[in-house]
This record gives C-alpha cells, structure tokens and sequence, in this order.
C-alpha cells in the first residue's frame, strides 16, 4: 500500500467537524461530555477544527442510522448551519449505519476508531508500528470495501477523514485483502520472532525490566527523559509514542533497570486494535513490573485508571507488580479528584515530571521493587568464564570484586531469574 499521508500536514485540506455523542439511559451526561472533549482533542491532532458538539440520548438504537431518522435530520441540518463537512460519532457505526448516513446527509461521517486509526498512521515511525497500523486499517475496512475509502487509494494514501481519491479501489477484491491481512499477519509474527531474540538477548545480562504504562498523554516519556537523562519524544499530544523504546536507568544505589517506554491506552479502544498492536504492548507481559503512570491533573483520571486495568488485563499483565505514578503534579488544581485519588490509591506515588518534584522517592521505591528481586550472591567465578563477570559488570550488579589466582570473586546483588545459572560459583 502506499505511503500514508500525515493530516496533520500544513498542506492537507482543513475540516470542520460536529462531534455527536450518544448517551444511554443508564449514562451521566457528565461522562459522555468527558469522551467528547477526549474525542475533540483527538481530532485536533489530525488538524481537524471542532465547530460544535451534540449529545444524543439513545433509547432504542436504529438498524438504519442507529440514531432516529428525527435526530439523524436535526444532526445533519446543525451541521450545515456549522458550515461542517465531516461529523464525528464517538461511537462505532457499523458499515451499513456509515454508508447510509453518507449517502443521505451527503457529509463525510466517521467515528472515533477511525480517527485513531489515523492518528496511528501519521504517528507511525518503525516498520513494526506501520505494519500494525496497516493491518489495523484493513480488518477494520473489510466488511466496509463497498465504501470509497480514500486510505486504501493505491495512488495516494491518505487517511480515513480525506474523502474523494478512493474509488479507484473499489475494484480491491475481498481476496486481495484477505490476502494482504494474512502477510501483514506473517510479517508481524517474524517481527515478534525478532523482537523475541531481543528480549532474550537483554535477558542474558542479569538485569531488572519495567515497562511503562498508562493512559495516552500521561507524561510517560516524559517521566523516563526526567529519570534516565535520555532523549525519548515527548510531546503533549496523544499518541506521541507509538514504538516501544527501552532506556537503561541507574539508581542512586548503582543498581541498574530497563524501563520500556510503551504506546498509550486509550478509552473505546476496540480489542481488534489490542490485537493488531500485541507485539508493542506484550513488552508490558513480559516486564518483570510496570510503572503505571496516571495525569493526576486530568479530571478523567479515574476513568483512565480504569481503561488501563482495562487493556492490560486483557494482555494478561494484570496481576504484576505495579507502581502507581501520579504525574503532573504540577498542573493538579482539583482538590476533591486528588483526595479521592489519594484515598483509593494510598501507596501512589505524587510526582511532577516536569519540575522533579517526587523523582527522588519514585527512584527509592523502584530500588525497593528491584530488592526483593535480586539476591546477595558472593561468587568465585573462573577465569575462563570472565563473560558471565562482564554479564554482572553491564548490569551494574558487582558491588565489590578481587582478582584472584582461582578466579574472579564478586559480592554481587543478582537477580532471581538467573540466580541458578551462577549458583555453581556460589561460596561463602
């Protein structure tokens, strides 16, 4: 498929949206208003201009428009008064509700997945994440290829909120897709295989690994540029890291931990997106604990603690160790939020990326975590096996060494998985 183009881009076109949220009997408004201003921020990153906002309350969903063809009329006729020409569901509408809405109010309509699709696009940077994100596209469009969907135009690209270039794709049969899914599919599998020989490599050198975790914009690349002294993007905008990237950080006390910096979580994120995008997130599985960072500032903060728990558990990754880091400190001016926050998550730690307020204590507790992770070892090893000496050496683990006529003998802190493998050269 071609080369995707990035909407955020100066030269693309400018579009209006209304944003429409649909609201359930059993739901506070006050929640629904929240996902709209989540879904405005997102598509303000996709350079579209928000020009107004309706809630629909939703009794009975509709087969045809899932919304009254009443509502349907008032939502159309708001959004020419707007001069709109795109209108944005926070929900998900199924292929026939999209198609008939277009072909009867004749706007570009869209939903909330379909814009983080393309925010997924125009921030993908490694061939792992542009494979996800294609196949992302493609599972999501196939029971919609009756549709002229610009982002699968092979002459231009373009994503799900550009209309017009598509319809020379709609001779793309269901088989070239299918087609295309199953390769995208294979190529994912042999990039886990690499990524496989990655891990297993780190996990030759006896060192601790945190992956870092939490709700889209939380400050997580941030917290690891303010702790490791590294150069991770950090921008404030969702979905500014897509690709896993992993830094090493030394503790005051000379201990060493690799923090794995992972893509952000998001509420309504559709499980076939988990899916697609499993060979990032499964750095979160296979860490030894998380560090679970959560935007104390945002009034949604309980609710993205929750769409955290949410996705990992269903990656499996539930039941680890975690540290809880309420970041942003700095910018918290809710009183009651931070008091319910500190009521429920008392062991939390409250600290500021952006000024350094709290790091001292979070580098304190992840020492701790590391503790009952490591055991004292004191070890004679032989002079033929200065490698596993090295091994000790990269991750920081030595605390003392002599050079003597029968080996090598450290006093070394070393972690729990591999203590079997040096357990030969134990004495004392």
């Amino acid at each position: 498929m071609a080369a995707l183009i990035n909407l955020a881009d100066e030269a693309a076109e400018k579009r209006k949206a209304l944003l429409v949220g649909i609201r359930r009997p059993d739901e506070p408004e006050s929640q629904v208003s929240g996902l709209l201003d989540e879904l405005a921020e997102l598509a303000k990153n996709l350079s579209i201009e928000v020009v107004g906002r309706e809630i629909v309350l939703l009794r009975e969903p509709s087969a045809h428009f899932l919304v009254g063809r009443g509502k349907f009329a008032r939502i159309t006729e708001t959004a020419r008064e707007l001069n709109a020409d795109c209108v944005i569901f926070d929900d998900e509408l199924s292929a026939a509700q999209q198609r008939n809405w277009e072909r009867e109010s004749l706007l570009t309509v869209v939903n909330r997945q379909e814009v983080i699709l393309d925010i997924f696009a125009s921030r993908a940077r490694t061939k792992e994440a542009r494979l996800q994100v294609e196949l992302a596209r493609l599972e999501y469009a196939l029971p919609r290829l009756r549709k002229a969907w610009s982002h699968l135009d092979r002459q231009r690209g373009g994503g799900v909120t550009q209309r017009g270039g598509g319809e020379s794709q709609l001779e793309l049969d269901r088989r070239f897709i299918c087609e295309r899914i199953a390769k995208l599919k294979s190529e994912l599998k042999q990039v886990r295989v690499a990524r496989d020989v990655q891990r297993k490599r780190r996990m030759r050198v006896p060192m601790p690994t945190a992956a870092v975790v939490g709700y889209t914009n939380a400050g997580k690349s941030s917290l690891i540029n303010a702790l490791a002294n590294v150069g991770l993007l950090a921008q404030d905008k969702l979905f500014a890291t897509l690709d896993p990237t992993t830094r090493r950080l030394t503790l005051p006390n000379g201990s060493d931990v690799l923090l794995t910096d992972t893509v952000g979580f998001v509420r309504k994120l559709p499980h076939r997106f988990v899916e697609a995008f499993k060979a990032t997130l499964e750095e979160a599985v296979m860490s030894e604990f998380l560090m679970h960072v959560v935007d104390c500032s945002s009034p949604d903060a309980l609710e993205h603690i929750k769409t955290t728990f949410k996705v990992l558990s269903e990656l499996g990754a539930d039941g680890k160790k975690i540290i809880t880091v309420m970041n942003k400190l700095d910018a918290a001016s809710d009183g009651a939020l931070i008091f319910e926050l500190k009521q429920r998550y008392p062991d939390a730690l409250w600290v500021s990326a952006h000024t350094g307020e709290g790091l001292e204590r979070l580098l304190m507790k992840i020492e701790d975590v590391i503790s009952h992770a490591v055991r004292p070892m004191r070890l004679l090893i032989p002079h033929s096996e200065y490698r596993a000496v090295a091994e000790l050496h990269n991750a920081g683990a030595i605390r003392s060494r002599r050079d003597t006529d029968g080996g090598v003998e450290v006093f070394a802190r070393v972690p729990l998985k591999i203590c079997d493998s040096y357990s030969k050269w134990a004495i004392g």
